[in-house]
């Protein structure tokens, strides 16, 4: 008789180390090992032979970087959605296509179940159990960090050093990281006290700090066809080489490092030091061209679009109708959402340097203090009278409060 097949959400880190070992301990199964590759780089390397090793019957290492740009980060991207402010979703976009990837080997496998490393407390494990309640509903899934005796990092540790197993960190290093083509994400040691400044020169991995910046500007150009970036300084390039390029040119810069903390979807807070340089140019840019193109009222109202859109994001509900619908609506305001976008990158900073589109709403004649044919002055006097009417009644009757 066969044994049962088990998938494992595989990243050679800690947790999926040690859980190799463990699930052959604890169940009567093949540990089959995905990798999904959205974009760790040199993270990928020598995998295969890590989880063999650690008792893997068998390992895919699947590369779906683009299919995570062109289908996750840009349609995020052109909701404008950022969580609570200042997280740009780097975690939160890639886990339900790597949630995904992993159905589609387990069907493939005939796997009766998908295991993941995530913890109790943390907002991955909604993610991948959301997307795979969504897709594949008769897969059971197995979470170590809910059932084991292990309490901590350290635990792991000592469980990896009794069984002869290389560990992938060392104490006192044990960061809890997440790196993919969109961002690096850093939690855990002396970041858990909010009290404590990041030591942002042990920490970044992506980045200069805005200090150690280059003293010149960097001057770029990004262009957009609807919503979406295609050439940096006129030069159409594949998703995947635009948005490496910009974390090279971001990262020089000291862009788009963020510290933040953050309501995870368990309800706790959490703090998180991010690193998202191509991906806060592209924001800032694709939302300088919005301003050109779009309406008043269609404006305002993605505005609140986006929150929601981020909220569903963060919290792993990708595959659901809302989700959709909300993407439906960010794709028509995005059929006007083309031009080129000029940029300043300096020490942190990204400074707009003039915006053209075909599409634009700008109207220098109109929009000059000198007088054109477009605009009367004069019709300034109605239009005041009529939109602060209700007003000037509420005065009338003395019901104007002043507090």
């Amino acid at each position: 008789m066969s044994k049962e097949k088990i998938v494992l959400a595989y990243s050679g880190g800690l947790d999926t180390t040690v859980i190799i070992p463990w699930l052959k301990d604890n169940y009567d199964c093949d540990v089959i090992a995905v990798c999904v590759d959205v974009g760790q780089g040199k993270e990928t390397d020598g995998l295969e032979q890590r989880a063999i090793k650690s008792g893997a019957s068998k390992f895919y290492l699947k590369n779906v970087t683009e299919e995570y740009i062109t289908d996750y980060i840009y349609p995020t991207l052109k909701a404008g959605a950022v969580y609570e402010t200042s997280y740009m979703l780097g975690t939160s976009m890639a886990r339900p296509l790597i949630a995904k990837t992993l159905v589609d080997i387990a069907q493939a496998e005939g796997a009766t179940a998908i295991c993941h490393g995530c913890t109790g407390k943390g907002n991955d494990q909604v993610r991948f159990e959301l997307t795979i309640k969504a897709l594949a509903p008769d897969l059971k899934v197995i979470a170590p960090w809910r059932i084991w005796n292990m309490k901590s990092r350290d635990d792991e540790i000592a469980y990896c050093e009794e069984r002869g197993i290389e560990c992938p960190v060392k104490k006192g290093d044990s960061y809890s990281r997440d790196r993919n083509i969109w961002h690096v994400s850093h939690e855990g040691l002396e970041l858990e006290d909010p009290a404590n400044a990041p030591n942002y020169e042990k920490i970044l991995k992506l980045s200069n700090t805005p200090q150690n910046a280059p003293d010149e500007p960097t001057a770029i150009s990004l262009t957009f066809e609807k919503g979406i970036p295609v050439a940096l300084n006129g030069e159409k390039m594949d998703p995947v080489s635009l948005l490496k390029k910009l974390n090279e040119l971001g990262g020089e810069n000291g862009i788009g490092i963020i510290d933040i903390l953050e309501n995870r979807i368990v309800g706790m807070k959490s703090r998180g030091i991010y690193e998202t340089p191509g991906g806060t140019i592209m924001f800032k840019a694709h939302e300088q061209l919005e301003h050109m193109v779009l309406d008043k009222q269609t404006y305002s109202y993605k505005q609140q679009i986006a929150i929601k859109f981020a909220e569903l994001v963060y919290s792993g509900e990708w595959f659901t109708p809302l989700r959709s619908a909300l993407s439906a609506f960010v794709d028509s305001t995005s059929e006007v959402c083309s031009g080129e976008v000029g940029m300043i990158l300096y020490k942190g900073n990204i400074i707009p340097a003039g915006t053209t589109s075909p599409y634009s709403l700008y109207d220098e004649e109109i929009s000059s203090f000198t007088t054109g044919e477009l605009y009367s002055h004069k019709d300034a006097a109605g239009f005041i009278n009529l939109f602060g009417l209700s007003m000037k009644i509420r005065g009338m009757k003395g019901l104007t409060k002043v507090e």
